[in-house]
């Protein structure tokens, strides 16, 4: 009880601008006393504009006051600091280099507590204290306590900035909005801070969906670790059980094969630890631009979010927005593979030694890189086509090295159809185009070509895919089903297959790539190129 009535007694008798026990105590007319020295040193400050104000009440006087020492009151401090009265607060209150300090304060200056907007001043709890109690200074704007005040203010004309150019990006003061910046599109600071903050709780949102898309990804990237181990060793026992029913000579056999299963398991282990460590390594970066964010929105000064503002800008994803995984089946078509072995003796195996080894080397987790986007990176892929003179129809005339077709009258292959296929089989990831044509296809070798039913006809099977490029539309067919196709008709099409993904894709080729058509399955046989036509010309790619 005694600490409390020695800190009110401190309160009452200290100087309201220094914070210090009076020193030479005068009263204004309004009744507050101070430092002879502090309220002068204030009045200083306000001689160019001709009226005096209280700091404590906002009261005014004209002329100047003469003050004169309130004896009675000097003569009571002087009593009560014989009691060990003390009058300076706690170190920890006053303004370090790191804090904004307040204002009103002379000499040893306190942390403020709060800036004021309106004022474009900081305050102590002491000298905010106006702010709080008087009714036209409760009006202000009231923020944490700020360094940056200053750049609130108009350079030009002196005025704070309360609006904001949208033109020029910039705020601006009320006279700058009918000055230089007449017939802009102007808003109030606070209507484009609010807008601002809208956008930014949707960068928010997206940050935050693409973290939980990436925690999500890293965790199914775990379990593919673990389906890829789990299979790998069950391809190894089983290998490992059957080659040890032979002798010595399939014991070597049967390294050559673990061998390359652990080579190929490390390889995809790896690749997956290193893009797990990517996304988490963005996982953590996403974060750090969300407390950014955060902190951002939370900002109560207006110049100073949108000063901020642009430089908060969220970059673009260098993944895919999610990780799709193939079925993992190859490790198990290993051991079938080596069953087949079993029973064969020393040229069997080395007849069927390099199947075993490319079919292990086949095990790919991970789907392959996005889809090129440009024509210059499809051309990254670029595959020249040749054509089969003994696979067009009678009434087709091969020229220019076996890429151009026209009619003719003689040939033995697809009997009943205008069609071709190509010599080059086409495995992992291609790109060619084609002018001109009728149907744009890939399909197996062992597609029927003799007769004129629809089982040699491109699209109308299991066994082939076909673009059908009319004059003024697009129909795409497999297996007899027919598929409307819209986009821009043109005189090339570009053909892309990533053969191992299962992706085949149609673009119209002209200034830009327009995807007309694409096909997500599984190839099972290499793929030839195939085109039905009246005229077609395979392009040599640039």
């Amino acid at each position: 009880m005694a600490q409390q009535e020695n800190q009110l007694d401190r309160e009452r008798f200290c100087c309201s601008i220094c914070l210090d026990l009076l020193k030479d105590p005068v009263t204004t007319g309004c009744g507050h006393s101070y430092c002879m020295s502090c309220i002068n040193t204030h009045w200083d400050k306000e001689e160019e504009r001709g009226s005096y104000s209280c700091p404590q009440c906002g009261q005014t006087f004209t002329p100047r006051p003469l003050l004169e020492k309130n004896t009675m009151l000097a003569d009571l401090v002087e009593e009560l600091k014989k009691t060990g009265l003390q009058a300076a607060p706690a170190d920890h209150c006053y303004a370090g280099p790191e804090d904004v300090a307040c204002d009103i304060c002379t000499g040893r200056k306190l942390k403020a507590l709060k800036s004021c907007l309106v004022c474009l001043a900081s305050y102590c709890e002491k000298h905010l204290q106006p702010h709080l109690q008087s009714a036209p200074l409760k009006k202000h704007k009231l923020v944490e306590p700020s360094e940056k005040l200053q750049e609130n203010i108009c350079s030009r004309h002196d005025e704070v900035m309360k609006m904001f150019c949208r033109t020029d990006h910039q705020c601006i003061c009320y006279l700058c909005s009918v000055d230089e910046h007449k017939d802009h599109d102007i808003v109030s600071a606070a209507a484009e801070r609010t807008e601002r903050q809208r956008e930014l709780g949707l960068r928010r949102q997206t940050i935050q969906q693409r973290v939980q898309d990436r925690e999500r990804d890293v965790k199914l990237l775990q379990q593919e670790v673990e389906a890829v181990n789990g299979s790998a060793d069950k391809a190894v026992k089983d290998s490992e059980k059957i080659f040890t029913e032979l002798i010595c000579l399939l014991e070597k056999r049967s390294s050559d094969v673990n061998q390359q299963i652990r080579s190929q398991q490390e390889t995809e282990v790896s690749r997956v630890k290193e893009l797990q460590e990517r996304l988490e390594q963005e996982i953590t970066e996403l974060k750090r631009k969300d407390h950014e964010l955060k902190s951002l929105s939370h900002t109560e000064d207006h110049n100073q979010f949108l000063h901020n503002y642009p430089s908060l800008t969220l970059s673009e994803s260098t993944h895919s927005s999610s990780i799709r995984i193939r079925p993992l089946r190859n490790f198990e078509d290993v051991t079938a593979a080596v069953s087949q072995v079993r029973g064969r003796l020393q040229d069997i195996l080395s007849e069927t030694e390099t199947d075993i080894l490319q079919i292990v080397s086949q095990v790919d987790v991970l789907l392959p890189q996005p889809e090129p986007k440009t024509r210059a990176d499809f051309l990254k892929y670029s595959q020249e086509i040749t054509l089969v003179p003994n696979t067009a129809d009678e009434l087709l005339l091969l020229s220019e090295g076996n890429r151009r077709v026209t009619y003719s009258n003689h040939s033995d292959r697809f009997t009943g159809w205008c069609q071709f296929l190509s010599r080059e089989s086409l495995t992992g990831r291609c790109y060619w185009e084609v002018i001109g044509g009728v149907d744009v296809a890939v399909t197996y070798k062992n597609i029927s070509i003799a007769g004129n039913s629809h089982e040699c006809e491109f699209g109308y099977n299991d066994k082939s895919w076909s673009l059908y490029c009319g004059g003024n539309s697009y129909y795409f067919y497999y297996n007899n089903i027919e598929t409307p196709v819209s986009g821009p008709l043109s005189s090339r099409v570009g053909v892309y297959l990533d053969h191992s993904a299962g992706v085949l894709s149609f673009y119209s080729v002209s200034d830009t790539m327009t995807l007309l058509h694409r096909v997500q399955t599984t190839f099972t046989q290499p793929l030839y190129a195939g085109v039905g036509v009246n005229y077609y010309e395979c392009c040599k790619l640039k």
